[in-house]
């Protein structure tokens, strides 16, 4: 296929590698700019003594937004992935004992928030039938079209959203809609918890969040059989079967503007020319340091951000039938950590822990008898706060909570250790302050301020990933990718 026009990508997170891929299937001749020596951004993985670690997301949804990228470059998924669909999506243990398995299957969920809680089945079937509602409302608009585009505002779907935003909880918190809806404190705070999935705060983040859930227990839970890393390992291989040339090591440090046009990159000291630019880097990082538009950067910024996150990865020399592959440990005190997180800027002294065991589907991350541990808790952007001092402070207390919810001392089966904290984050990934989804959903208005898929000022300019519409994680950094693919090859 005759290469009709040229492309730079700057960064190879998932959103930057799909861009890439869908650009190269529509006929554009593509280079990727990437500072690591791997591609994946944030989702990336790390090998100790023995042990793999994905130390991005852990979570797989959504994942023909994955299988269309082969699909379009006329590949077969299967060839390049294998994943398996979750029975059981995550096991809850709360601070007052009780345990709770939310199994796939909605009927058998419901019955077990009964039998755990005392909350009615009905309630929870009666939630998820909302939260579908607001999928099916929304996502077209607000998840898989640019928005800010004229054409977005007169489709019949935003309309039909407009219509109905009394339906979507828009005007009051996700926590308040919770509690309108369930009687128990162990099943808000479970659904409080969707907030954290764009970093954001269930006290302050608007009721429509409620759409999350039902990306979960609607459409469906996964993991790849390898692990998280080899989705970001096979859209990477599927780009160079295209041609997509790659070139690690090299850090990005100007985007070329000639005529408010975007016509290439420096990296390393020398040009790049290309027809158009596409930054994977937080748009913030852009602006500031790629762009030199520090007043820019500036606006960016009054939108406040999302969290980060403080997570040691261990090698376990034994293996936990206490835990699933998903494991939530909640504090006891929900709303004082999220105020410690966005008004203090602190991990918040009972934190809730998430831990992903990997290896219990990935056998190969792990020797035999072992396990692979990814422990998480919520963490504020990085703004000079102590880390190696907060990572032993938070390390200390997240090995007494797992110790007593799991009845013995854990810290003996510790084989091996990697500690990553918002300041490493930010550095690895070029994530301002290490925040993991650029900006928060902690006003009603957010999703209106995301920065576009595209700049007003400069021609041949574009944007995907995580700080850009419409948001973080991986199936929306995808749909990203789609919206930033789509735009550049409708305006060819």
């Amino acid at each position: 296929m005759q290469k009709s026009k040229s492309a730079i990508v700057i960064g190879s997170g998932v959103a930057g590698l799909a861009t890439a891929v869908r650009l190269a299937t529509a006929g554009f001749s593509v280079q990727v700019f990437e500072a690591a020596e791997k591609p994946g951004g944030k989702l990336a993985e790390m090998h100790v003594d023995g042990y793999r670690f994905d130390i991005g997301p852990s979570l797989f949804t959504l994942p023909y937004l994955v299988e269309e990228l082969f699909i379009e470059a006329g590949e077969n998924l299967k060839d390049y992935l294998e994943i398996e669909k979750l029975t059981t999506i995550c096991r809850y243990f709360f601070s007052n004992g009780k345990v709770l398995n939310a199994y796939a299957d909605n009927t058998k969920f419901a019955e077990e928030v009964e039998r755990v809680t005392g909350e009615k089945a009905a309630n929870v079937i009666a939630h998820l039938q909302h939260s579908k509602r607001l999928w099916e409302l929304t996502s077209d608009v607000f998840i898989f079209k640019p928005f800010g585009d004229k054409y977005t505002y007169l489709s019949r779907q935003f309309w039909k959203s407009a219509l109905s935003i009394g339906q979507m909880d828009v005007m009051k918190t996700m926590h308040k809609a919770n509690t309108e809806r369930f009687s128990k404190p162990e099943v808000v705070q479970l659904f409080d918890r969707y907030a954290t999935y764009n970093g954001s705060n269930p006290y302050k983040a608007p009721g429509v969040l409620n759409v999350i859930p039902h990306v979960e227990y609607g459409l469906g839970a996964y993991l790849p059989t390898k692990g998280m890393y080899s989705i970001t390992d096979a859209i990477y291989r599927l780009a160079l079967k295209l041609g997509v040339v790659f070139t690690f090591n090299t850090k990005v440090e100007k985007i070329i503007i000639e005529n408010d046009t975007a016509r290439g990159i420096t990296a390393g000291g020398e040009e790049y020319k290309a027809d158009l630019v596409v930054s994977n880097a937080d748009v913030v990082v852009t602006y500031r340091h790629l762009l030199n538009d520090e007043p820019t950067a500036r606006k960016l910024l009054k939108q406040e951000r999302s969290t980060s996150a403080l997570v040691f990865n261990w090698g376990m020399k034994k293996e936990f039938i206490q835990l699933d592959l998903h494991n939530i440990f909640f504090a006891e005190d929900y709303k004082a950590e999220f105020e410690s997180l966005f008004d203090k800027k602190a991990v918040y002294k009972d934190p809730t822990i998430y831990v992903f065991v990997g290896s219990k589907i990935a056998k190969a991350d792990a020797p035999t008898g072992c396990e692979s541990w990814f422990v998480m808790v919520n963490a504020p952007e990085h703004t000079g706060q102590n880390w190696q001092d907060i990572a032993q402070q938070t390390r200390a207390i997240v090995l007494e909570k797992l110790s007593k919810h799991l009845g013995e001392d854990i810290a003996q089966y510790i084989d091996c250790e990697w500690i990553l904290d918002p300041q490493l984050i930010e550095s690895r990934t070029s994530s301002l302050g290490g925040s993991l989804y650029g900006t928060s959903s902690n006003n009603k208005f957010a999703a209106f301020f995301r920065h576009k898929n595209y700049s007003d000022k400069i021609k041949g300019l574009y944007f995907c990933g995580g700080s850009v519409h419409p948001g973080g994680g991986i199936p929306i950094c995808l749909a990203s990718a789609k919206i930033t693919a789509e735009t550049i090859i409708n305006n060819k």
